[in-house]
Parts: C-alpha cells; sequence; structure tokens
C-alpha cells in the first residue's frame, strides 16, 4: 500500500455523510439567497418606484460579490483554518442581510445584496476544500453528488417558499428568513464542523498566492475543467436573472406560480443527481459527464431554435430548463472533483478560482441577457452560448494530461495550533 493509500485508509476527522451535509448546508446559501429573491424582483421594481434594470442590478452584484470574494476565501482558509473563516463571512452574510431588510432605497439594497454575495462565497470555497482535504477520485465524486442532490431540494422548495412570503408578508420577510438562514449556517459550523485545515500564515503572502493562482491559470486541465463548471452551471444562474421577468411580466403567473414553476429546474437537478448516484457506482463519476452534456447541448439547441420561431408559453420555456438541470447534474461531481483533486496543498485556492470562474460566468451571462433588453432573445441566446462552452471545454479538457498529484497528502488535524 502505498502512502496515498494509506492515507486514504485513515478514517477522517467527519464521516463521508457528515461532510456531505456540512458542505451542502454551506453550498446551498447561495442558491437559497438567490431562489427565495428572483420572485420579489419584478415586486421591487414597483415597491423602490424604479427599473427592472436596477433591480436586475441587485442579482448581478450578488453574483459579483459571490464571484470575486472567492478568489479571497479561498487563501484565507489555506492560511487560517476553514472553519475560522466560515464564521467571519457567514457573520458578513447575515449581516447584510438584516441591512437588506432594513433598506430604505433601492441603492442601500443593491449595497445589501452584493455584501450577502461577499459573504456566501465561502460556503462554495469552504465545501470543496473540506472534501479534498479528507477524501479524492470517485469516493470525492461520490460525496460531491450527495451535496449535489441535498441542494437541489433547496432551490426546489425556495421559490414556491418566496412566492408564498411575497404574497401573504411582503418582500421584507424573504430577507428575514435570509437572516435565520445566516444565522443557522453559523451555530451548525460553530458546534459540528471538525477543523481539516491548518495554521499556516505565509501561505497568504502576495507572493504565494500569485504563484497559486498563476500556475492554475496556466494548467489546461484545471481551467478547461472549471469552464465546463462555467458554462453548464453558469447558465442555471443566468436564467434566474431573466426567467422572472419572463414568466411574471410576459406570461403573467404570479409570483407564487413562479416558485412552483421553478420546481420543474431544481426537481429535474434532483432527479439527475439520484440517477447519476446509481450509474457512477457502476460506471464511475467521469464517464457519465458526456451524458450530461448531451442533455446539456439538447436543450441549448431547443432554446435558441424554438424560442425564436414559436411564441413563449410556459413549458416551452420551463421543460428545455429542466433538461438543461437534469445534464448538469451528470457533469459536476466529476468536474468538480477534478478541478481540485491534483491540489492538495492550494485546496482552498483552487476551490477559490475554480468557483469564481463558474460563478462569473453566471455573472456575465446575466449581465449580458440584461443588456440584450428582451428576456426572450436573451434566453434564447446567452443560456445555448454557455452550452457549448461546456461542450467544447470537456473536448479539450480529454486531451489534456492529468496533472500528477502529491505523493504524500497532507495529515489531517482536528485543530488549529494558536499562532
Amino acid at each position: 500500500m502505498n502512502m496515498q493509500q494509506k492515507v486514504e485508509a485513515r478514517q477522517p476527522v467527519m464521516s463521508e455523510g457528515r461532510v456531505a451535509l456540512l458542505g451542502a448546508l454551506l453550498v446551498a446559501i447561495g442558491p437559497i439567497s438567490m431562489a427565495l429573491f428572483t420572485p420579489a424582483m419584478p415586486e421591487l421594481v414597483r415597491a423602490f418606484g424604479t427599473t427592472d434594470a436596477a433591480v436586475k442590478l441587485t442579482l448581478s452584484l450578488y453574483f459579483a460579490g459571490f464571484a470575486v470574494m472567492q478568489l479571497v476565501c479561498g487563501p484565507l482558509a489555506d492560511a487560517y483554518g476553514r472553519k475560522p473563516i466560515t464564521l467571519i463571512f457567514m457573520g458578513l452574510y447575515l449581516a447584510a442581510s438584516l441591512l437588506a431588510l432594513l433598506a430604505p432605497n433601492i441603492e442601500t439594497l443593491v449595497v445589501a445584496r452584493m455584501l450577502q454575495g461577499c459573504g456566501g462565497a465561502v460556503g462554495v470555497v469552504i465545501s470543496r476544500a473540506i472534501v479534498r482535504d479528507l477524501f479524492t477520485n470517485e469516493r470525492s465524486a461520490r460525496i460531491m453528488n450527495l451535496m449535489a442532490m441535498i441542494i437541489g431540494i433547496a432551490p426546489a422548495i425556495a421559490p414556491t417558499m418566496g412566492g408564498l412570503v411575497l404574497e401573504t408578508a411582503g418582500w421584507h420577510t424573504l430577507f428575514l428568513l435570509m437572516a435565520a438562514a445566516g444565522l443557522a449556517v453559523i451555530a451548525t459550523i460553530y458546534f459540528a464542523m471538525v477543523e481539516t485545515g491548518t495554521y499556516d500564515p505565509s501561505r497568504l503572502r502576495p507572493g504565494v498566492i500569485a504563484r497559486s493562482y498563476r500556475s492554475l491559470l496556466g494548467d489546461p486541465y484545471f481551467m478547461f475543467a472549471s469552464l465546463i463548471l462555467a458554462g453548464g452551471a453558469g447558465a442555471m444562474y443566468t436564467q434566474a436573472t431573466v426567467l422572472p421577468f419572463i414568466i411574471i411580466n410576459r406570461l403573467g403567473l404570479t409570483p407564487t406560480q413562479f416558485g412552483m414553476g421553478m420546481m420543474i429546474q431544481s426537481l429535474s437537478f434532483v432527479a439527475g443527481s439520484i440517477v447519476m448516484r446509481r450509474l457512477m457506482g457502476r460506471y464511475g463519476a467521469f464517464r457519465m459527464v458526456p451524458v450530461g452534456l448531451i442533455f446539456i447541448a439538447a436543450a441549448s439547441i431547443f432554446l435558441a431554435v424554438v424560442l425564436r420561431t414559436v411564441e413563449p408559453y410556459f413549458l416551452l420555456v420551463m421543460a428545455p430548463a429542466g433538461i438543461y438541470a437534469f445534464g448538469i447534474a451528470f457533469t459536476m461531481p466529476a468536474m468538480t472533483t477534478a478541478s481540485v483533486a491534483a491540489y492538495p496543498h492550494m485546496a482552498g485556492s483552487a476551490s477559490s478560482l475554480s468557483g469564481f470562474l463558474q460563478f462569473g460566468g453566471g455573472l456575465l451571462g446575466g449581465l449580458a441577457a440584461a443588456a440584450m433588453g428582451d428576456p426572450i432573445i436573451a434566453l434564447a441566446t446567452i443560456v445555448p452560448v454557455m452550452g457549448m462552452i461546456a461542450v467544447v471545454s470537456y473536448l479539450l479538457w480529454r486531451r489534456c494530461p492529468e496533472p500528477v498529484m502529491a505523493k504524500v497528502v497532507r495529515p489531517v488535524v482536528t485543530d488549529i495550533p494558536a499562532p
């Protein structure tokens, strides 16, 4: 048994199930904050007496904070440990949620949403880093898949809940729910999470960070794996920018009906994750990626052609969105694992940059969609382009040599020694 196998054979400080539950809780805070909010976007235009573009900015800057701050979270977590950095950033998320609750104008709400994104960014980074700290290869992909199934439930419920809350209690209550979610995450992390990092402030030196990111940016294996995620999952975040204005404003559904309709997308993702879990045990996670890309390509072509030739109605819009989400569930476990597996010495930085590219794709897609004006044309253009980016990136990724993984994985510690 080599050193790598010996390390993997040791009992980790947290079980697969515990890591998956904690990771899902951390990652879900971002989609929940988005899914609860999206039904309220048309209402906020009226509440603040502003424009569609200004309200869309609350979502775009949320993505901007979410994407950019991931570049900061990772190096901090590599230097000072996973747990304290998580608590600090989730504290920022909680404070921003309370600011949004009390926002007197659209400008304050825009700032609050950006700060929410900055705080919530820690979830994606830390969840992936913890998985890489403790597990690798198919075991890592299995945990990523379990996390994805749990995560998929939150967006399935949140839009419906957001629509119901909006109609019965008003938009302020949505941010009260987000604040409660942030407080619950902080309590859970404080009491249930075991530290898996090490205390090494030298990793926070600008030169060390620059070298880490430079090596990742110059690694085609890492970059194309991340671009598959950016093109696939990023398209779902782009859809979140335009679908409320299509479903509510163009098709005339209520916020509650919109929330229930979004379950098509979320439950399709959950169904894909369940099917993926059954198949990956037999065929392996990486062999399932092309299957997912076939669904993504089919949905992309449908959106690009049909929405330009047929008057839109509900299923015409949401059915391809569901097919796209089903395909994403097949690509995420393997590609998320690939984006961090070969970098145990800088798992936080690798997770940060991969997450930045993924959510940055959603940000750019959302901005491009807002600039196009017509949400139907935006949906028929931006999402198919992102789907094709995912497909092409996979074809290029397959040609890249896999990086040589570190021969010795650093031991997992249960606490951080004092500086």
